[in-house]
């Protein structure tokens, strides 16, 4: 070829490399507007009083080894205190030799026995640090206490560092101490716990799921609908929960969390969850957090970390991903997003022979779940979000080893369902008399723009275009892929659901005191005789749903 390379040759070569060069451009900027973003988050604890193999040593030396492989693959990250790891001078003096450029340190809100009495408030736990909701966490205080202990904390860190945290994350916050902390001290982001029904005492079920929200005033689990209404501290949801079988279990942990050999420790797993992670469609941008606190040691978590951040730090390399801490993701968010933003997460394979593939679909109004699986379509979630429902922890106080963040349920196809198969809308159709499951193809996600995502899910010689955005769920019949289609919504049977009565257009729902509705915009709502709790048609091939608290 060389031999042949002539002064047109040369203008087509260098007609190439422009091209080229507008071309990585345009993939930079599509990578741009759509980040996927990683934050590794490891909290320190200073006291394990559950484990005597546990010592101080122990917990400092896991740190040391966090950090070393964390600068091994040159990956920075955020390390988090709690009050008694706080004024540890070993902690102070190792985490002062971090770069500040890589490495953030904040603020682990579970609440030791050594702040509580520096806040001039009685210990009522059994060891120094005691991990249950009404002793350990912010929960268990009246809001006055919350604020005398969140002025400890804050005075202490910044005579420590010389500065105020800005990033400040535990399982659990109510939303009294956040606007605190804000209004304050001017956080700038929070991360709470994943979904889930109980485990260690939490239950935070219905929320924003995984990204980041910015939440109502007095509600820290709810994102608020209106920017007078929120309070501008982006929280982010912890752990990198699996999409698929994190929901469907519900009580378990299947997160990236490294400890978990089923997950976070498992190279199939792990290598499975970054693939869909970095590559599958997402509408606004990508979120996942991983990291271990150092109660599980480092012999516990030393195996799931060394497969994971290598893979990390590969595909930042890539410039598919970001690595970054807690407060750089949250001032991104605020620099672009005024109120909480319509994202996504799907997975367009699963792992290992498992055929299933599912969307997460949230906005500040609502969010939603779509599951395949065998061919069928189900909608497992739906919750709707209300600004003016306030966290149960506003003013009161829990006073038992138990903290309950809800939203609304319209769906819920973990706790109306069953263990790993949740239940929920069934699209059906009438087959010669007998109604039986719509069947089809595997389903295309697309953005369709900056609000809206697309399931596009073939059937037969035709398809099913559901269309997600800010407000509703639409559903369209392209080409008459199925005669008399519909949608039954199903409960496992002795379920309890927050489904109260049909009226007109609407379903009725109470939930923790709360009415609210169902509304079709397009199609009709029908009780049913089959034993689903009621049935949606289309019309003219289309339903809309409505989804916004409307009394």
């Amino acid at each position: 070829m060389t031999r042949f390379l002539n002064l047109n040759s040369a203008r087509f070569l260098f007609f190439l490399a422009v091209v080229s060069s507008q071309m990585s451009i345009t993939v930079h900027a599509q990578r741009s507007a759509e980040p996927k973003i990683i934050n590794i988050v490891n909290f320190i604890r200073d006291i394990e009083p559950r484990d005597n193999n546990i010592t101080k040593d122990v917990l400092y030396e896991t740190v040391v080894n966090q950090i070393k492989l964390m600068k091994q693959y040159h990956l920075g990250g955020t390390f988090l205190l709690q009050y008694d790891a706080l004024i540890d001078k070993r902690y102070q003096e190792l985490l002062k030799t971090l770069s500040p450029d890589e490495f953030e340190i904040g603020a682990w809100w579970e609440l030791p026995q050594p702040l509580i009495e520096k806040a001039g408030i009685r210990w009522r736990g059994k060891y120094a640090w005691d991990w249950h909701s009404d002793i350990g966490f912010s929960v268990g205080y009246t809001p006055a206490e919350r604020q005398k202990i969140i002025d400890v904390y804050f005075a202490d860190f910044k005579q420590i560092f010389g500065y105020y945290p800005k990033s400040i994350a535990s399982w659990v916050i109510d939303a009294h101490s956040l606007n605190y902390m804000y209004d304050k001290y001017k956080i700038v982001a929070s991360a709470n716990c994943k979904d889930q029904v109980g485990t260690d005492g939490f239950t935070l079920w219905g929320g924003y799921w995984n990204q980041a929200y910015y939440p109502s005033r007095v509600n820290a689990y709810m994102p608020a609908q209106h920017a007078e209404k929120q309070l501008p501290v982006p929280v982010f949801r912890m752990l990198g929960s699996d999409p698929i079988r994190q929901y469907a279990d519900g009580s378990t942990v299947t997160t990236l969390e490294p400890v978990y050999t089923h997950a976070g420790g498992n190279e199939e797993w792990i290598n499975w969850f970054f693939q869909s992670f970095a590559n599958d469609p997402s509408l606004g941008y990508n979120y996942t957090q991983t990291g271990q606190e150092n109660s599980f040691t480092w012999n516990a978590m030393k195996k799931g970390l060394e497969l994971q951040l290598p893979i990390i730090a590969r595909l930042r390399e890539q410039g598919k991903v970001r690595v970054e801490t807690i407060s750089q993701s949250g001032e991104w968010f605020k620099k672009t997003y005024k109120v909480t933003p319509a994202t996504t997460v799907t997975v367009s394979k699963d792992l290992g022979d498992s055929d299933k593939k599912t969307v997460w679909y949230n906005s500040r109004f609502y969010r939603t779940n779509l599951l395949w699986g065998n061919g069928e379509l189900r909608i497992t979630d739906i919750h709707l979000f209300n600004e003016t429902v306030p966290d149960k922890y506003l003013k009161d106080v829990t006073t038992i080893n138990q903290s309950f963040f809800y939203t609304l349920p319209l769906v819920d196809g973990f706790q109306w369902g069953k263990r790993g198969q949740p239940e929920g809308f069934r699209l059906m159709m009438n087959n010669n008399g007998d109604e039986i499951p719509v069947k089809g193809g595997n389903p295309i996600f697309t953005n369709v723009n900056k609000t809206t995502a697309r399931a596009s899910w073939p059937v037969g010689n035709g398809s099913f275009e559901i269309d997600m955005n800010e407000k509703a769920i639409t559903i369209t019949a392209k080409k008459n892929p199925a005669n008399d289609w519909f949608l039954d919504l199903y409960v496992a049977k002795g379920a309890e659901s927050a489904f109260r009565s049909i009226t007109g257009n609407s379903a009725l729902y109470e939930f923790d005191g709360h009415a609210y509705r169902l509304t079709t915009a397009q199609g009709t709502i029908e009780k049913t005789t089959n034993g689903s709790l009621y049935r949606i048609r289309p019309k003219a091939q289309r339903i809309v749903l409505t989804l916004t608290d409307q009394q």
